[in-house]
């Protein structure tokens, strides 16, 4: 199959983990011409982060970690955290003039012959034949909406935490937040103060974390995501297993009682939510803050998902297809995680086609 482009390894993706890998196979020395391309499907840099809400700003973050060779420096807590993390990576980007190509939607990556030799990733207007593949497509792209009886039959408005722009559209009304999520505590905070009522709904009880997050936890996180993804199971989300953080900011409002979580609703009415017992919520927004899903639709054609739904890894290596590693997924979708998956998959992904850590072919 002819492509327009020759790659040795196609970046998909310029968030976090995307960065990152392309930052160690620049390190491992492949060029912006044949060695490796990012395709990015944003208009400008920042990944996730440039479409967070305005009125999140950078000191209610649960933290960003730094992206390997350059430091993030010490920007104005009270600024958006959608800007600096857009300057942060756009500096990054130019630092380390790395070959970010956008905006490009990658439709598919499939194999260029029957032989499942290299890969072709294709784009609405260009092709790349690539030896290698690092996916680091996140989740922002998939929102997760889940469904209930009577939801097309709801009045008021219905949107997802990724909609979310800011809480005084939601003044003088009641709104109903769904999700156990650290998005869903958020923006319930912030929604409070500027509503005329607000309720919490969650799937199972929040569990809130008061002792301090040492790197021993982190690890023993990594661990439980990682044993799911190892088994081909879909990854659970982060806050699953680490809960969510007791800040000062969320121990005011616990007793203030916006915390004040409710089990699931049975169905949706034209004009609220109901409970199994008959207790009804009159409501005039319902903001679904559950969470996301991986964007690997794209992958498809490779044929990498397991019968439930989940792909089978091994570190940040697909076991189906070792010349295609994920980063950002499973146990390297958080910041920390993120950094760290690009240099395992560079290292791991180099050795599998057959280069050295410089970037040369072993004889």
């Amino acid at each position: 199959m002819r492509a327009d482009h020759a790659v040795e390894v196609a970046v998909l993706g310029a968030g976090q983990a995307g960065l990152s890998a392309a930052y160690f196979l620049r390190r491992a020395g492949l060029d912006g011409r044949s060695g490796f391309v990012v395709l990015d499907h944003a208009k400008r840099p920042g990944g996730a982060w440039q479409y967070r809400w305005p009125s999140l700003r950078f000191d209610k973050v649960h933290g960003l970690h730094e992206l390997p060779g350059l430091a993030l420096g010490t920007p104005d807590p009270h600024r958006p955290a959608s800007e600096v993390v857009t300057e942060y990576f756009d500096r990054y980007e130019r630092t380390f003039d790395l070959p970010v190509r956008r905006p490009l939607d990658v439709r598919a990556v499939r194999y260029a012959d029957d032989e499942r030799g290299a890969f072709v990733v294709e784009t609405p207007a260009e092709t790349w034949l690539a030896n290698g593949i690092v996916n680091a497509t996140g989740t922002w792209d998939r929102p997760f909406w889940p469904h209930y009886p009577g939801q097309g039959d709801f009045r008021g408005r219905q949107l997802h935490t990724a909609d979310f722009s800011g809480a005084d559209e939601f003044r003088g009304k009641h709104v109903v937040v769904v999700g156990g999520g650290s998005s869903a505590v958020q923006q319930l905070l912030e929604i409070a103060p500027v509503a005329a009522g607000t309720t919490w709904v969650t799937r199972t009880p929040p569990v809130f974390r008061d002792a301090e997050f040492t790197p021993e936890y982190g690890r023993e996180v990594v661990a439980q995501v990682d044993a799911r993804v190892r088994q081909g199971k879909p990854p659970r989300s982060v806050v699953s297993v680490t809960g969510l953080m007791l800040t000062p900011q969320v121990r005011a409002a616990r007793e203030a009682g916006i915390l004040d979580r409710r089990p699931m609703f049975e169905r949706i009415t034209p004009r609220g939510v109901v409970w199994p017992d008959g207790r009804e919520q009159a409501a005039d927004v319902i903001l679904w803050a559950t969470g996301f899903r991986a964007a690997l639709d794209h992958l498809a054609p490779l044929g990498l998902r397991e019968p439930g739904g989940g792909v089978r890894m091994d570190g940040t290596r697909v076991v189906a297809e070792p010349r295609v590693h994920l980063v950002g997924y499973g146990p390297s979708a958080s910041t920390v995680g993120a950094s760290r998956a690009g240099r395992s998959a560079v290292r791991a992904l180099l050795a599998e086609l057959g280069r050295t850590e410089l970037g040369r072919p072993r004889r």
